[in-house]
């Protein structure tokens, strides 16, 4: 459903990562690029309406402050700590949507770059986009031995 949702909202390079058997923090990142500030904040509320529709939590999310450009005064002097690509390069442009089994990323294009998060889970087996447009919560598929119900 994010896949889906996501690329109805134009996002580009939609990548699905089944990371059912490399961590057990999460089943399936979804990561994705936008084009600008505006059509990140569009997908982040288009996606998080449509995951709600469907029966899913939204548990947390970060980078929100992302999509407001920043200014010489932004940020606030007790954050403990800050990521130092950030703090080099503050226009990049980070959202973090955590569903749970499904952790949703809207990047730009500078900010895919800079993290890798596709070469950093390389290990993880991609999930077709084809089957990710699917609107079926309890469809069957198998991914190197691995079953499952879930509909990134």
């Amino acid at each position: 459903m994010a896949a889906k949702a996501a690329l109805e909202k134009q996002a580009e390079d939609v990548v699905v990562m089944d990371l059912r058997t490399l961590s057990t923090v999460t089943d399936f990142f979804v990561v994705c690029t936008a084009l600008s500030r505006r059509q990140a904040s569009a997908l982040k509320e288009y996606i998080e309406s449509s995951l709600m529709h469907q029966g899913c939590a939204m548990w947390h999310t970060e980078g929100v402050e992302s999509l407001v450009l920043p200014t010489e005064n932004s940020g606030d002097a007790s954050e403990k700590w800050e990521d130092p690509l950030r703090v080099a390069n503050p226009n990049l442009l980070w959202v973090l949507m955590d569903c749970g089994d499904i952790v949703i990323h809207i990047q730009d294009s500078a900010a895919r770059t800079c993290y890798q998060l596709e070469r950093l889970w390389a290990d993880a087996p991609r999930v077709p986009i084809d089957f990710a447009k699917q609107n079926l919560s309890t469809k069957q598929y198998k991914v190197e031995g691995v079953e499952g119900e879930r509909n990134p």
